[in-house]
């Protein structure tokens, strides 16, 4: 958010086509794409409809990877019942030995705790934390799209500002702040 408002500061004061140098070090490539359309000269409307398609087509992907995650999720507990319905066939072969009954269950019951254990700690926390990253990603791409096209449309930087705060949570919600206690920022 400092980076588009330092952008827009400058595009303020020398105009937008003085960001071209900025558009070309900025580290992040989805800003350098869009700040690299607005530079050119790309239309506005344009510049949104582009951008908005590359954010909506990574979106798409990243939802893709989290629901193979999701359904390996559902199907591990199915395969661990399958694995307990086999190990009880095999139980029930040996009915004669009654030493061997107990002991065989026990184990066949063994995949049913694999399977839904494997789901529950592995697959679905792995598709949560994909859509997490996913949502956190989209809306820094949301901020840099907004902020670009801020600045194409000469917006004040102090008004700038204001539109992309209400992309940062707010320090009184929960969860807005990072690991080292700091605020979030893009």
């Amino acid at each position: 958010m400092e980076e588009i408002i330092g952008l827009a500061t400058k595009a303020r004061k020398t105009g937008l086509v003085s960001l071209e140098s900025d558009a070309e070090q900025t580290q992040a490539p989805f800003l350098r794409k869009t700040l690299t359309l607005a530079v050119d000269g790309c239309d506005i409307q344009e510049l949104r409809k582009v951008m908005e398609l590359e954010i909506d087509l990574t979106e798409s992907r990243g939802l893709a990877e989290a629901h193979v995650f999701e359904a390996a999720g559902g199907y591990a507990p199915t395969i661990g019942i399958i694995g307990a319905v086999l190990g009880l066939i095999q139980v029930m072969k040996r009915l004669s030995d009654t030493e061997q009954v107990g002991h065989g269950i026990a184990t066949a019951f063994v995949a049913t705790v694999y399977g839904v254990a494997i789901a529950n700690l592995f697959f679905l926390p792995a598709a949560n934390k994909i859509k997490a990253r996913l949502a956190e990603e989209t809306q820094r791409k949301e901020l840099i799209l907004e902020g670009v096209c801020a600045i194409v449309e000469g917006l004040n930087p102090k008004l700038v500002r204001s539109k992309l705060e209400a992309y940062v949570p707010d320090k009184t919600e929960p969860g807005a702040r990072g690991r080292s206690g700091q605020r979030k920022a893009a």
